[in-house]
Order: structure tokens, then sequence, then C-alpha cells
């Protein structure tokens, strides 16, 4: 029987991300077949590797680690800038790559500082701000929480930035890339003191997953 303080909870998302992030614990040696299809349980246990999963939307997988409820997370490196959470990046996982850009409508100047002082839509706040005050500019950031490239065609905003993948949605809305603010993949965080208390279960782990990224096993 594991002690409670020995057992290790990772933190997984739900979504885009899951498969990838089981596949990547799998090959790096947990077991994780029992989790191909979660179904609608968010608590999962694996008894051979004494491994706690929580399955939770991925922007509150920083919340859950920061505060202790998980000792390891998958998370997006765009949710961990955007969040600013007290935790510990240990990998990059390279899968789920995704870009923020600063995109303009298709018909407008494409010279950055041409918009200085002018308003931006954004989901990623923190993100924006940081990108603009670093090209000298001003802008007013207009927080929202979805449909980003409907801003500029009402005239909510003169321009957006947002994730992109393809570029589809930019297009189909003409909307065009002027800039690009970071790029963004799956990155492994620790809670800091699980960190250093758990260290002889997390260090392991950490070396495997390593190794299996290195070696492109999601590839």
């Amino acid at each position: 029987m594991v002690a409670a303080r020995d057992i290790l909870t990772i933190a997984l998302p739900k979504g885009t991300l899951y498969t990838n992030s089981v596949k990547l614990l799998g090959l790096a040696g947990l077991d994780t077949e029992f989790m191909k299809e979660p179904g609608r349980q968010l608590l999962l246990y694996s008894e051979e590797d004494a491994v706690r999963f929580i399955i939770c939307r991925p922007t509150d997988i920083p919340t859950y680690v920061e505060y202790g409820a998980a000792d390891l997370g998958l998370s997006g490196k765009d949710t961990i800038v955007e969040q600013h959470k007290d935790v510990y990046e240990l990998l990059d996982l390279k899968y789920g790559g995704c870009r923020f850009v600063v995109a303009v409508p298709e018909d407008k100047p494409k010279e950055l500082a041409y918009w200085n002082q002018t308003r931006v839509a954004t989901k990623f706040p923190r993100i924006a701000e940081e990108f603009f005050l670093q090209q000298g500019m001003q802008m007013e950031i207009i927080k929202l929480h979805g449909n980003i490239e409907l801003a500029p065609i009402v005239g909510l905003a003169e321009m957006i930035v947002d994730l992109v993948s393809t570029g589809r949605t930019l297009r189909e809305n003409k909307l065009v890339p002027v800039a690009d603010v970071l790029s963004s993949t799956t990155r492994l965080i620790a809670n800091r003191v699980s960190h250093r208390l758990k260290s002889g279960r997390i260090n392991p782990l950490v070396e495997r997953i390593r190794q299996v990224v290195e070696e492109g096993g999601l590839k």
C-alpha cells in the first residue's frame, strides 16, 4: 500500500492535447492503457505506478499545479505565460504547437508601427501588453473571451492578437498577420514544493519523458 504522500498526481488537459499527453506518458513507462478513452471520468488512478491523473481544462492546469493539487501538469506555453503562475517549467514537450500573431484587416497598412496608440482585442491581455511594450507601443488592450476576429470588423478594435495554427480563421475574416508574438508548445510543469519533496519520483520520470521527446517519440 502506497502512502498518500508518495502518490504522484499529474494534471492532464482535456481536448485536443489529451491523446498526445497520454501517449507521451505511456512511452515514458507509465501505465496509460486504461486512459485511452476516459469518458466522463475526471480522476483516474494507476495502482501499478501509484499515479493519480486529474483530467481538467487546459487553462486550469497551472492553477492545480501552483496550489499543489497536482505535482506535475502538461500545459501550453501560452497559458503559462498569460497566467504567470508560480510553477517550475521542466520541459518543452514539442507538441500542440501554435503561435500568437498580431493581425489586421487585409486592406489596411501592414507596418506594425502604424498602429501605435490604437485598440487591440485579445483573449490574452498579458501576452499582448508585454509584446507591445517591447515594441515601444502604447496600446489600449480590450479583453474578449471569444470571436476575436469580429472586433476589427465591427470597429471594436483596429487589430487583434490571437493564436493561429493554420491561419484559416484569419483568412475567412479577411485578416492578415503582421507580426509574430509568441510560439507555443506543450510544456511539463511542476509544483515547486513537490519538485523538491518528491524528487525521487519526479526526476526519473522527467528524464524518461525527456528521452522520449529527444527521440521524437510523438512524431
